[in-house]
């Protein structure tokens, strides 16, 4: 019987010829991710008894998450982490101004085709969209890695999702993955990989494949994986000369669960507060007022995210009552973003542009909402306390969803607008 996606790049990863679901497995991963939290993960290596990593070109280290620095606490960490970074001779590490680690691996070519990643960050799922088995772990299992590069891992079963048809206008990646986390719940996926396939999957660019890998995990996938096509390589080739073979799914591959989804139905969609499986059609919830609006995040903060939301905003103000923020996911996107136009469009819109970095979604300095304060964000977690008071909601939504709702002062569905 053929494998999966995920069975064949760990069997590869751990040296053996096939891997069956349940099967635990040494796996050598390709490359080792962490964020701030490699201060964390630095402290539990020290206590391992080795001095040295072991391979400092395999580590990648990004500071993204609190960025500048918002507090002395924050400061004094991430100088320990540039202490260790020099002492141990870490060479990729970027500092508070490269932008979110999910975009910035991909820009500077650490990720590939048939590997594996692993990141200390739950949403390194997003790097399945190159055909990478990218997994989230904790700390104490990355500092194994940094002392012994590899870890064990249980071969998960796998979903595959197929898409039938093309999205209407309106409808994005963001609302087929936030389609399917309302139907499969946030345990459907526990620890189980899954593959996308389909039309609408084949032309999608490879930033909304990066959307539906990204937002897998809020259903507890363990990876997220499109199979590499040409949009991929052409991708990966221009970021990094580094060999890699693609690994695809053999046509008689055994799943857990097939779910067919057609498109033609398919309506934007809006997770409410304060779940992200808690998943109503933006239709449902139309004309609730909103106080903030956020584009931006490692979901929905690429170019053609802000290239959405200018086009939506160009000649209008946002709501008076809105406050709009604005962060590109990295700054090769600021960057892009400023040469297009799209900078001045947002501001002449009234919008707030930050640096980037998680801003908002993580719910430390930038954005916070107080008491009885709703936004709708393009991120991807609208848990109670996510963006600030207990007291506030968030919901979750695509882009376009996002600008014209703050245009609107809001909730409005995109459809007819974009």
């Amino acid at each position: 019987m053929g494998q999966t996606m995920a069975e064949k790049i760990l069997a590869k990863a751990a040296g053996v010829k096939s891997a069956a679901p349940g099967d635990l497995l040494d796996v050598y991963p390709h490359v080792a991710m962490s964020h701030e939290n490699a201060g964390l993960v630095s402290k539990v290596f020290k206590t391992i008894g080795v001095s040295r990593v072991w391979d400092p070109e395999k580590i990648i280290i990004i500071f993204d998450h609190r960025v500048p620095a918002e507090s002395d606490k924050t400061a004094a960490g991430q100088k320990a982490v540039r202490d260790f970074v020099k002492a141990q001779n870490i060479k990729n590490f970027y500092d508070i101004n490269v932008g979110i680690c999910h975009q910035v691996l991909p820009e500077n070519g650490h990720v590939r085709p048939g590997e594996v990643l692993v990141g200390t960050d739950s949403h390194t799922t997003t790097q399945g969209a190159f055909g990478n088995f990218a997994t989230g772990i904790g700390a104490t299992e990355m500092a194994a890695v940094w002392a012994t590069g590899k870890l064990w891992m249980m071969v998960p079963e796998s979903i595959k999702i197929v898409t039938h048809g093309k999205f209407r206008d309106g409808v994005y990646a963001k609302d087929l993955i936030l389609y399917i986390i309302g139907m499969l719940r946030a345990d459907g996926a526990d620890y189980k990989s899954v593959e996308f396939y389909g039309e609408a999957i084949s032309e999608m660019s490879v930033s909304s494949r990066m959307v539906l890998c990204n937002l897998s995990m809020e259903m507890g996938a363990k990876s997220a994986l499109v199979p590499p096509d040409g949009k991929t390589l052409d991708f990966v080739m221009s970021a990094t000369s580094i060999p890699f073979e693609v690994i695809k799914a053999d046509p008689d591959a055994s799943y857990l669960q097939t779910i067919d989804i057609d498109l033609s139905d398919l309506r934007p969609q809006l997770a409410c507060a304060h779940s992200v499986d808690n998943v109503k059609k933006v239709s449902e919830v139309e004309g609730t007022p909103i106080h903030q609006a956020f584009l931006g995040s490692c979901t929905n903060g690429r170019l053609e995210d802000l290239e959405i939301g200018a086009k939506l905003l160009a000649g209008k103000r946002i709501h008076p009552d809105v406050r709009l923020l604005i962060i590109p996911a990295s700054w090769k996107v600021y960057r892009e973003a400023i040469k297009k136009g799209h900078i001045e469009t947002f501001i002449d819109a009234g919008a707030v542009i930050l640096n980037p970095g998680c801003g908002p979604c993580l719910g430390a300095h930038q954005g916070l909402l107080a008491p009885g304060e709703r936004c709708i964000s393009s991120t991807n977690r609208n848990f109670k306390g996510r963006m600030g008071s207990t007291e506030s909601e968030v919901y979750l939504g695509s882009p376009a969803t996002v600008i014209a709702s703050a245009i609107a002062g809001k909730i409005v569905s995109p459809e007819g607008k974009v």
